[in-house]
């Protein structure tokens, strides 16, 4: 059985990291490990943490940016080939769920797969077919705590891009899921066809991208969010087509997903052309969210 690393960054959010790790219990097995990287209220996460005595769990810490705390606690699981998953500290994990990724990824071949994240509106991200092809558009279709990866490629690669992502000190504010598998993607075109999409009936559950948010803090995540896209479509070589697409959707974001409102498109059209042109249209901060 392949054990699997569980790496959480969190700003600290004691009440979802309650409910994360309660949905965890009596689903690992021996060998299976937990790291939580803190970058605010440790002394608070540790009393949380000493109460799920049962869970092999670490605490660190690092600097700000959800890339970097992934690749901190990466670094500080012990020594071994886990398989690694990123949840949020939002994630939860439904019954037996653990158990299906456990069985999914266990072919000694297995270096790469993705999954579905459901939240109250339904999917965040609709998995492919499991035969579909890994490219350069369905890398999208990834999210960070979706993905699957071996230890020793993720090691390989450098994991992700500490410059993008949430928290990070640039404008380029996600993106650090399909960054990392363009790149595994350019050094092994194989992969292509050995990525691993995992049933949709095998899902995590998660919370909608507004949550909690009031009407400036989402629209500024928004923005802040397709900044990234955008940055990381400008890195990889996007076709032109496909960056018109995209702006399009960004644009018309409010009328395709219902936590958002129609206005709210224009956040989402300008992020997404300021990360294909490189630069930001404002100056002042870039963090998508604050608590």
């Amino acid at each position: 059985m392949r054990n699997i690393g569980f790496v959480v960054t969190t700003l600290g959010r004691v009440q979802a990291l309650n409910k994360l790790l309660t949905s965890l219990i009596g689903q690992l097995i021996l060998g299976d490990q937990i790291v939580i990287v803190t970058q605010r209220n440790v002394d608070q996460v540790q009393d949380l943490v000493g109460s799920f005595n049962l869970l092999p769990i670490t605490v660190t810490t690092s600097d700000r940016g959800a890339a970097l705390g992934r690749n901190v606690g990466v670094q500080t699981l012990p020594e071994g080939d886990f398989v690694l998953q990123f949840p949020n500290d939002t994630t939860w994990f439904p019954d037996g769920v653990v158990s299906h990724m456990r069985s999914a990824v266990a072919p000694i071949k297995f270096r790469f797969g993705g999954m579905t994240v459901i939240d109250e509106e339904g999917s965040k991200f609709v998995i492919p077919p499991p035969s579909s092809l890994l490219n350069k558009f369905t890398v999208w279709k990834v999210i960070e705590m979706g993905l699957l990866v071996c230890r020793s490629d993720f090691a390989r690669l450098g994991g992700f891009d500490p410059s993008i992502g949430t928290g990070a000190s640039t404008p380029w504010q996600s993106g650090e899921a399909a960054d990392l598998l363009l790149r595994a993607l350019a050094e092994s075109p194989s992969l292509a066809h050995e990525f691993l999409w995992l049933p949709n009936s095998i899902a995590l559950g998660g919370v909608t991208e507004t949550y909690g948010l009031n009407k400036a803090e989402r629209r500024q995540k928004l923005l802040a969010y397709s900044r990234g896209l955008g940055w990381v479509a400008r890195q990889h070589n996007y076709p032109f087509w496909w960056k018109l697409k995209t702006l399009i959707g960004g644009a018309t974001k409010g009328i395709r997903h219902p936590e958002y409102e129609i206005l709210d498109g224009g956040w989402g059209f300008v992020g997404r052309l300021e990360g294909m042109l490189g630069w930001t249209f404002r100056k002042g901060h870039y963090y998508a969210v604050f608590r």
